[in-house]
């Protein structure tokens, strides 16, 4: 079992005072930061802040330590290490790998995309229709959220499709999407495939080459680390695209889609996260790539109750499934009016959450649910106890 007291021992949030007493169920739009990627940015700042790479200790120190960033996060992702690239966000990230596709792609190829993705891995790649693509849509069952994969076989239906695009899992919805097996189709189709793992990474870092898409993007400030954006493109992909970035670092794959210079001291703290999941593993007594399931498996825990809870009231529907072991705890529910004044009268339970569209609103919309009423989202990772979600149901059930 997960020894919640090391965890959170871990993140300093959980000591400060101003935010004692408080339940944190906002962690979809962005996780406490864990103490090691603290220490590291504390550290860049005031002894590494200088050219990396340069030819005096103070740089090559920086620059080691963003080369140990790339390289151990490879590591736990199973990729390469030239196979991971930083960026200021995912959505930035997406929208270059969007630009490198409209140049290789040609007029009558095809891409298939979601309506339950969040607008970042969605938007960029429908844009693409304004230069011949044909943009097909993968659409959600309108009553449960449901991505069905025997639905895709439609849409690969010929070998017009060169790129697939869906979510490891949706940021309202919370259903874990079967990425391997999706994967599979599409490559047996001819296509390539794009995975947003945002909503889905912070519950446990993936196995990226198990999994066998070719882009897997997802966002550090999501997974306990700093405001950067995360993406692994594999070698046959990412040799093949056009080069996006200034023409002398077109040979080198992790900077070839990444226009702007790298933020020197966010690259370097990102190898906190993976200090903080090795030290997990060590103090648990297992291996880093068995972490995730000792998360899921908390997080299973915790969950099931919250969704039996809003699965028995009447004035809430619960979006998505039931069963906590299908899904995230990400966890929206559609009111009988806007979300928003109910996040707020949460606040005053001590309750931290969210109510809107979330920049969920193709899968609003296909839902039912207007995007200007919202929905109530209540997200949580592993550091969160079964103390803080008895205390929001208690708040729940007093607001509803």
């Amino acid at each position: 079992m997960l020894d919640l007291d090391f965890v959170r021992g871990q993140f300093p949030a959980f000591a400060e005072p101003s935010l004692e007493g408080w339940a944190f169920f906002e962690n979809a739009g962005g996780s406490y930061t864990c103490k090691p990627v603290i220490d590291r940015l504390f550290r860049f700042y005031h002894e590494r802040k200088v050219q990396p790479y340069g030819p005096y200790p103070a740089a090559q120190a920086g620059g080691a330590e963003m080369d140990e960033a790339r390289s151990r996060l490879a590591g736990l992702l199973g990729v390469a290490t030239d196979e991971v690239s930083f960026g200021p966000s995912t959505s930035q990230n997406t929208y270059v790998l969007a630009q490198a596709f409209r140049q290789f792609l040609s007029p009558g190829d095809a891409i298939i995309v979601t309506n339950q993705d969040h607008e970042a891995n969605t938007g960029a790649w429908r844009r693409l229709a304004e230069d011949g693509i044909e943009v097909r849509e993968w659409r959600i069952d309108p009553v449960t959220g449901h991505l069905d994969p025997d639905a895709l076989a439609q849409l690969l239906k010929d070998e017009k499709v060169r790129l697939v695009c869906f979510p490891h899992c949706s940021n309202v919805v919370g259903e874990i999407n079967p990425v391997a097996e999706i994967t599979a189709a599409a490559h047996a189709a001819g296509a390539f495939t794009c995975v947003d793992g945002v909503s889905y990474a912070p519950h446990g870092f993936p196995d990226v080459d198990a999994l066998g898409c070719d882009i897997y993007l997802f966002s550090a400030y999501k997974t306990y680390g700093p405001h950067q954006g995360i993406m692994v493109i594999r070698h046959e992909l990412g040799d093949a695209l056009p080069n996006q970035a200034h023409f002398f670092n077109g040979k080198v794959l992790y900077k070839r889609f990444t226009p702007a210079g790298p933020d020197h001291a966010q690259v370097a703290a990102c190898a906190g996260m993976v200090d903080y999941v090795e030290a997990l593993a060590a103090h648990q007594g297992v291996t880093p790539g068995e972490v995730a399931g000792l998360m899921h498996a908390h997080e299973v825990k915790l969950m099931q109750p919250l969704l039996d809870f809003l699965g028995a009231r009447n004035s809430v529907r619960l979006i998505g499934p039931r069963e906590a072991v299908r899904r995230a705890p990400t966890v929206a529910v559609a009111l009988q009016g806007p979300a928003a004044p109910v996040a707020e009268a949460l606040a005053a339970h001590k309750v931290m959450a969210g109510g809107g569209d979330f920049y969920a609103v193709r899968p609003l919309e296909a839902l039912g649910i207007a995007p200007a009423q919202g929905v109530l989202r209540l997200s949580f990772v592993h550091y969160t106890s079964e103390a803080e979600v008895t205390q929001l149901i208690e708040a729940l059930d007093r607001v509803l």
